[in-house]
């Protein structure tokens, strides 16, 4: 599952994969921003924690779990 989190007033985004389902990220994303616990926190398929202040947050994005096609399509 990809999943982007746009960062406000920073031109880049963050851009990771993850094994949870779409259900389990929307449902984390909700619980930080009606807490307001103070930050994000949602691990990649890696391993690694990746830790984003609510309040920077601009939008999350959530990605479908197609595989990429490799090679010439058509």
């Amino acid at each position: 599952m990809e999943i982007r989190i746009g960062i406000a007033q920073s031109p880049r985004e963050l851009s990771f994969e993850s094994n949870q389902s779409p259900e389990e990220i929307e449902k984390t994303v909700s619980e930080a921003l009606a807490t307001g616990t103070g930050h994000l926190s949602l691990k990649d398929s890696k391993g690694k924690l990746y830790l984003v202040p609510v309040a920077g947050l601009a939008y999350v994005e959530i990605g479908s779990e197609e595989s990429r096609r490799i090679g010439f399509v058509g």
